[in-house]
């Protein structure tokens, strides 16, 4: 049953494997009418291809023709990825026309950095390995074009072992092989070149034509290294000439054509400047020459191939002789291709031999007049080449006609650049360079390059390069002549237009021909005829200013016209500032005297050389009396203060660094914890209150609010800690940035009458400063900041200053500090901190402080706050936050044990000692019992501006204040 369900299927097959569904696909895509048709059956194949493909009983034949009807779908511009992995699978097959057409179609479908290589390696590293020379080289063609050069190695040795191959098939492809993995990775194949010369003498011909193409590329690197194998190339090629191979590699009856260019273009390179390597090529070129049949294509594109060999290595007159016969006949034939070809070897030769271009200037002309645009290009390219100045005239029509007759602004550029430059160099007369220019630019318009326009003007200017005076001024007065006429024709270039200006501006009134009023009138009218562009303006006021300049330093009356006037006023309160500063430059410019306007505006000065003072002496006298009453010196920029000391800012950039980084010494072993003595008042958690000591208080802040408060060195109050807590609401309050800034400060000063007090210093555990270093906001400077802090400053920009900067407070804090206080701390005043120690901190001063609590009292309720820093005898309160959600009067206590130690007691002030089982007490003031509005509105209000949300009726405010 099986085999009957088989015979029924290759019956429904047609003659050549294919079925009926396939040739009617490939006859509907040929007959379709439009591209939309062609689409939308090409979609349909596609749906009909994704269902059928991926069916799991899909014979082997069937699949092979699914592959196939793919290739189709991708050649027609449709992506046909759906179907890739199954032509991979293909390569995978025994059987030889599967595994081929899986190449074939992998090598379609696939690029060398696509993700499916990787699978197609190893089935390429087996079939390299394979007996049948057939799979060998199916291999090799998927090698050429699928392995990438990370997957080179994988394949390289068997690929060199390929290259002694019984089968000459495979030697070929091998060869082509390595050649692509030279081009691919040069330096993965650099041991292996000289197996290309060895196969230059292989036994058979294809294997020596495929190391060719290798070789020559590694002569056009490196020709000197292959200067021995000058004489080999030419045996090679006196046999191939001579018909000694095989008529299997006649092409049109002509022995080995493509074998003969690739030989001849490796000859030209090996033989360029080189006589005795040219030496041994001239009788085997002169024999190709004279055996070579011009009357098919692949026949002249030889003798075109030795034309190119003969115009680079050392030149012989009788080749040079043979090849100007081959280019006659070229140019004399009615086949536009070699014309072409006639034409580029023509313009090969001209450097050699230039009367070769002589004797066929006619027919170069007459292949201007021939409607193939590529041949009329190819011709200019030649003209250019042989141009003289017999016939500077004829050319340069000839290729302004053309200019004026095409579309395309790219070569029309190009065409224009080139007449400008052959009108420079050969020139008959002024008046021909003059009138040739204006045709240029009057029809080139705005793609003429500006540089085209400076080289005019500078041309104009400079002369022809003689000390012919009178030539020189005959070639200005023709185009000041010329120019004038051109003014009047509507919609002239705007380059074109400044290089009238300038050139009426420096010579309008030279030869005394026409009067300043004249030149000046025709500038206004060229300023007012084209007022919306602001260069054209900008040569018109120029050239003005020249004409009134030279007028000036000829002692003669200057009279404005009324339209120079207006233009002047215009252009005085222009909204360009260039076109403004020369109105100024106008105005001031005729006020002055004839010395001086001549000094300033010397008449024919354009290309006198300007010196330039680096040095600025002519201000040397000016600084010098700028010193003298007490301006300061300046400071070089490499010698400035801020820039002196930039390793420091890098050796600091780079601790910095460090500390972001893993740490990987061991933690330091924890102090024992120091216990604050107080009056024992009893707390109902020891989470929620921190004892918080006035020396930690003094940093929140450098302003004073109160000098009432007495308390005695080492004595403290319970208060929240607020270090790291964010204010979301209100006015900004201390940051921990803020806050750490002044961590090294261990004790605190508090004005009491005039007297400073001292408290005790607060030892402050490593580990417990680790966890606050840890959310501290690091604040880097970079050196850029640096130098602007110096050049703006006059100084450096130390980082304590910057960081000390960020310690704000309110400003009803900051304006009520009373001036005794303020001598005091200018007295008292302590070093900055050290921001990057890390250490214990050191007992220093700190400078008087406001309790904390207070001045989040005043962000709530100002009125508070008001009066605190005039009263000094009064005594500051803290406001009990905790008594905001308390219910009853009665105090809470903290039992502090010594297994049992809270970690915010480590903060505590390290002079005042607690005993173990001791309880701090502190009295609460009475809250008011039963609910009341408005205290449970100002508690929310103030609980909002600390910035914490309370957890429940009785909250946790450590837990709630730093997480």
């Amino acid at each position: 049953m099986e085999q009957l369900k088989t015979l029924g299927r290759e019956l429904a097959m047609g003659s050549h494997g294919q079925s009926k569904e396939f040739l009617d696909l490939i006859k509907s895509i040929g007959e379709a009418r439009s591209k939309a048709e062609e689409d939308r059956i090409v979609l349909r194949e596609i749906e009909t291809l994704k269902r059928r493909i991926n069916d799991a009983d899909t014979p082997k034949r069937k699949m092979k023709e699914y592959i196939i009807r793919l290739l189709y779908v991708e050649m027609l511009g449709h992506d046909a990825s759906f179907g890739y992995i199954h032509a991979v699978k293909m390569t995978h097959d025994d059987a030889l026309l599967l595994k081929r057409t899986g190449y074939l179609a992998v090598t379609l479908f696939l690029s060398d950095d696509h993700d499916l290589i990787i699978l197609i390696v190893n089935t390429i590293q087996k079939d390299l390995a394979s007996d049948n020379y057939l799979v060998v080289c199916a291999a090799l063609n998927a090698v050429c074009r699928l392995i990438n050069e990370e997957t080179i190695p994988a394949v390289l040795p068997r690929v060199v072992d390929l290259l002694n191959h019984p089968k000459d098939a495979v030697r070929k492809k091998a060869v082509m092989a390595l050649h692509r993995f030279y081009q691919k990775s040069p330096s993965s194949v650099s041991h292996l070149l000289t197996n290309f010369r060895k196969r230059l003498c292989d036994n058979d011909p294809g294997v020596m034509g495929a190391s060719l193409c290798p070789l020559f590329n590694l002569v056009s690197d490196d020709a000197n290294s292959y200067k021995d194998l000058v004489v080999s190339f030419v045996n090679i090629l006196k046999q191939v000439a001579e018909h000694r191979l095989p008529k299997t590699y006649d092409y049109h009856q002509m022995p080995a054509p493509f074998i003969q260019i690739k030989m001849l273009k490796i000859l030209a390179l090996l033989g360029s400047g080189d006589k005795q390597a040219s030496g041994h090529m001239y009788t085997v070129l002169g024999d190709i020459i004279r055996k070579s049949d011009s009357m098919t294509n692949i026949g002249n594109a030889v003798l075109y191939e030795c034309i190119c060999c003969v115009a680079s290595i050392y030149p012989n007159p009788k080749l040079l002789e043979a090849a100007a016969d081959v280019i006659a006949k070229f140019l004399k034939s009615d086949s536009h291709n070699l014309k072409y070809m006639g034409i580029d070897a023509l313009g090969r030769l001209i450097k050699l031999s230039p009367q070769i271009a002589e004797q066929h200037q006619l027919a170069v002309i007459d292949c201007l007049e021939d409607p193939d645009d590529s041949l009329k290009r190819k011709t200019f390219e030649l003209l250019y080449k042989m141009t003289k100045s017999s016939n500077v005239e004829v050319i340069v029509d000839r290729m302004i006609d053309y200019m004026i007759s095409i579309s395309d602004d790219h070569y029309k550029t190009y065409i224009a650049s080139r007449c400008v430059e052959l009108a420079e160099q050969f020139a008959p007369s002024n008046h021909w360079f003059i009138q040739t220019m204006n045709k240029v630019f009057e029809h080139a318009g705005d793609l003429v390059n500006i540089k085209v326009a400076h080289n005019l003007m500078r041309l104009i200017a400079e002369g022809f390069g003689e000390d012919d005076d009178a030539a020189d001024s005959q070639l200005r007065s023709s185009a000041v002549e010329s120019y004038l006429r051109i003014i009047g024709e509507p919609k002239l270039p705007s380059v074109f237009l400044q290089v009238i200006c300038w050139v009426l501006g420096e010579y309008g009134t030279a030869d005394g021909k026409y009067s300043a009023s004249y030149i000046s009138g025709k500038l206004c009218d060229i300023a007012e005829a084209y007022s919306n562009d602001e260069n054209v303006k900008a040569y018109a006021i120029s050239a003005l200013m020249k004409i009134y300049a030279f007028e000036v330093a000829a002692r003669r009356k200057v009279d404005i016209l009324p339209e120079c006037q207006s233009l002047i006023e215009e252009l005085l309160a222009s909204h360009s500032t260039d076109l403004q500063q020369r109105a100024y430059e106008l105005q001031a410019l005729i006020g002055l005297g004839a010395q001086a306007v001549e000094t300033i505006m010397p008449r024919d000065a354009s290309c006198e050389d300007i010196e330039v003072d680096n040095n600025l002496s002519f201000l040397d006298g000016y600084v010098q009396q700028s010193l003298e009453r007490g301006a300061q010196a300046y400071i070089p920029e490499d010698e400035r203060t801020g820039m002196g000391n930039m390793n420091d800012f890098r050796s600091q950039d780079h601790n910095e660094s460090l500390q972001h980084g893993l740490r990987f010494e061991a933690y330091e072993v924890p102090k024992a914890p120091m216990q604050l003595k107080a009056t024992p008042v009893s707390y109902a958690s020891s989470a929620d209150i921190v004892p918080v000591p006035e020396a930690l208080s003094s940093r929140e802040t450098h302003h004073i609010s109160s000098a009432g408060s007495t308390s005695e060195a080492g004595s403290s109050e319970l208060k929240l800690r607020l270090d790291g807590v964010q204010k979301k609401w209100g006015r900004p309050t201390y940051s921990s940035s803020a806050s750490s800034a002044s961590d090294s400060y261990s004790t605190s000063q508090k004005p009491t009458n005039g007297a400073t007090q001292v408290d005790g210093a607060t030892a402050v555990n490593s580990k417990v400063r680790d966890s606050y270093d840890s959310r501290k906001t690091q604040v880097e400077i970079t050196p850029e900041k640096q130098k602007l802090a110096a050049s703006l400053f006059g100084g450096s920009t130390k980082p304590e200053k910057r960081l000390s900067t960020s310690h704000k407070v309110p400003k009803s804090n900051a304006a009520v500090v009373p001036n005794e206080v303020a001598v005091e701390k200018t007295i008292h005043q302590p070093p900055p901190p050290d921001l990057l120690d890390l250490g214990e901190s050191a007992d220093t001063t700190a400078p008087p402080s406001v309790d904390p609590f207070q001045q989040l009292e005043g962000l709530y309720d100002p009125s508070i706050n008001s009066g605190t820093g005039h009263n000094a005898g009064a005594t500051t309160n803290a406001p009990d936050i905790m008594g905001l959600y308390s219910e009853g009067s009665g105090g809470y206590s903290i039992p502090v044990s010594g297994n049992n130690v809270n970690l915010l007691s480590e903060l505590s002030n390290p002079a005042v000692k607690a005993t173990t089982g001791e309880t701090i007490t502190t009295p609460l003031p009475q809250s008011t019992k039963g609910p009341n509005a408005k205290d449970s509105l100002d508690r929310d209000a103030l609980v909002r501006q600390m910035g914490v949300n309370p957890s429940s009726q009785n909250p946790n405010l450590f837990s709630d204040l730093l997480g």
